[in-house]
């Protein structure tokens, strides 16, 4: 059975342990441990940037995460949420941990008035397009274009 909480700041350790993971296995990008490990806390140092929510096992270890931020829709007068930065322990996968994650960020966001649910994938990961289909998520008709310094 798992718990999802929303993450704290002694959480940060193992939040950027699984980003490192993410971006290797997902990306094979090798992020830099001391840029990734400022960026985890000024989450939590600057709340406006967003929020983490982690997902424990029976004995309290943090498995899995995500990171929640905000996107201002002018068209429906409300927030849409990104959801960014998922990742679950490959031994705690397709046992329902995003699942749980997943309904423990539409619960908050209802709570807040949010409008809609946005996340990006990588176009190769059929597995968790899979999953987010099944969440009931559906394919956005946009295409996403990007200029990053660096």
């Amino acid at each position: 059975m798992y718990t999802t909480r929303p993450a704290v700041a002694e959480d940060a350790e193992v939040i950027t342990r699984f980003n490192q993971a993410m971006a290797m296995e997902t990306e094979g990008k090798a992020l830099d441990p001391e840029t990734l490990k400022r960026g985890v806390r000024r989450v939590f140092d600057e709340p406006t940037h967003g929020q983490y929510l982690v997902a424990q096992n029976d004995s309290g270890a943090v498995v899995a995460c995500l990171m929640i931020t905000y996107e201002w829709s002018d068209w429906r007068d409300a927030q849409v949420w990104w959801i960014q930065s998922v990742y679950v322990d490959p031994t705690h996968r397709r046992k329902g941990v995003f699942k749980q994650l997943y309904q423990a960020v539409r619960d908050l966001g209802e709570q807040a008035g949010v409008c809609g649910y946005r996340l990006y994938v990588e176009r190769d990961n059929a597995r968790a397009q899979q999953t987010y289909e099944d969440l009931g998520m559906r394919r956005a008709d946009y295409l996403m274009y990007e200029a990053l310094k660096g």
